[in-house]
């Protein structure tokens, strides 16, 4: 390989970043193409220890990093690993646990994690880390003003994003709505539970985006979690006067939205 190539290849290399996202089920970790958005090669991906306690998943977020970082296209192994986690995060610390064990509200994960993988690591919100990459990369790539990013799954997370700032922590799954967390009513796990034909659905979601849109008026709804696979079912149903539409990084966006993370801390990305 020649001097040109070679420079190339580091340039190519200093682009990238890692991702690692948390879920209930499972973790997974990617290598993120910076300027572009995309993975670099295969996902790696490992069960959720059962119970997910503060050392077990930082064990299985040590061994998905190494797995990435013995790959070619790795970027340089002292360089931070921005991570998801599904809770509220405020400066480094969980506030809150779902679908992971209880242990973790109050456990300061940046330290924790930052010690187990030897280099720094930035945490994010799930929800965040998937509005994050879709106003950089996806459906939201190019709008000013208010964008929420509403995942519809087994809760509701959400993300709000100002003129492409993130403004974390938004738990707008969570918003008292007839007298209920919203959640429990809008949610994908409530048509499953409830046994609702897409109709039935579309009245409650068109309940929950109502509200959203009195109380934030944005300029674009973005849906994301695995329900928006099933789109054409149920937005083209709904009544607004704000856009909606589904998201466009799916599964990946959570590693994106982590790898970006990370870079915007170093102000690099």
């Amino acid at each position: 390989m020649g001097k040109k190539e070679k420079a190339e290849k580091v340039v190519r290399k200093e682009r990238h970043g890692l991702g690692i996202d948390v879920g209930g089920t499972g973790i997974k970790g990617g290598i993120v193409d910076l300027r572009k958005g995309k993975l670099v090669g295969e996902r790696y991906r490992i069960d959720t220890p059962k119970p997910a306690t503060p050392d077990a998943v930082a064990e299985v977020v040590a061994a998905i990093a190494a797995e990435l970082d013995s790959r070619p296209e790795a970027p340089a192994p002292d360089s931070p690993v921005g991570v998801t986690f599904p809770a509220i995060i405020r400066h480094g610390v969980a506030l809150s646990a779902a679908n992971v064990d209880k242990s973790w509200i109050g456990t300061d994960v940046d330290t924790l994690l930052t010690g187990k993988l030897g280099r720094p690591v930035q945490m994010i919100n799930d929800a965040d880390a998937a509005g994050l990459a879709e106003v950089r990369f996806g459906a939201g790539k190019g709008v000013a003003g208010t964008v929420l990013v509403i995942t519809l799954g087994t809760g509701i997370g959400s993300a709000f994003i100002f003129n492409g700032v993130l403004v974390p922590n938004a738990e707008l799954g969570h918003l008292e709505l007839d007298g209920f967390d919203a959640e429990t009513r809008a949610a994908a796990s409530a048509r499953e539970r409830d046994g609702l034909d897409w109709d039935g659905y579309v009245q409650r979601l068109q309940r929950y985006f109502s509200h959203l849109e009195f109380l934030f008026s944005p300029e674009l709804f973005i849906v994301g979690g695995g329900i928006s696979k099933r789109s054409e079912d149920f937005l083209p149903k709904l009544r607004l006067k704000t856009p909606i539409v589904p998201a466009k990084l799916k599964n990946n966006a959570g590693i994106v939205g982590a790898a970006l993370q990370s870079s915007l801390s170093l102000g690099t990305a």
